[in-house]
């Protein structure tokens, strides 16, 4: 399987992160993201892990992930 970029999101009612669109289409969860960038099926994005809490996915070019277009 080619790497994937995620190109489009969708949030919650508090604003939140809970989905993804990448470039072949899928929409995928957050935590789906999570595991396939780390496996390198997502490229485009680094994880940040922190000792406060859950590791989170960032753009690899600065990018707010917020600033990606909504799916919907």
């Amino acid at each position: 399987m080619d790497p994937e970029q995620l190109v489009a999101i969708h949030k919650n009612h508090a604003g939140e992160i809970i989905s993804f669109q990448t470039s072949s289409g899928r929409i995928i969860s957050y935590r789906k993201a999570l595991n396939e960038a780390e496996a390198g099926f997502i490229t485009g994005v680094n994880i940040n892990e922190t000792e406060e809490g859950p590791a989170s996915l960032v753009s690899a070019d600065g990018l707010e992930l917020n600033q990606f277009p909504d799916i919907y």
